[in-house]
């Protein structure tokens, strides 16, 4: 999923509007899991580890243990914005 420069830019509030209702809010909070992740994105779970492994997600997501956290908001404008890319 890279940027292709068809200059679709999402603004913050656009990324951040849909989890305002509650019912979305609740299934995909601030701090997702990799399953959360692989959920909202609409991709495998192995498609996560996989950008994640490759430097895909830099600045996305932490690791917590031996857990990966990913930072919602910052995963939808890598994905939205700027594009998997390596950096």
């Amino acid at each position: 999923m890279s940027g292709r420069g068809d200059g679709l830019k999402l603004t913050p509030a656009e990324l951040s509007a849909p989890f305002a209702d509650t019912d979305w809010g609740a299934k995909y909070p601030p701090v997702l899991t990799v399953q959360q992740t692989a959920d909202l994105l609409q991709v495998p779970r192995a498609t996560v580890y996989d950008w994640s492994s490759r430097g895909l997600l830099r600045g996305c997501g932490r690791r917590v243990g031996k857990h990966l956290r990913i930072f919602r908001d910052r995963l939808l404008n890598k994905v939205f914005n700027e594009g998997l890319k390596n950096e």
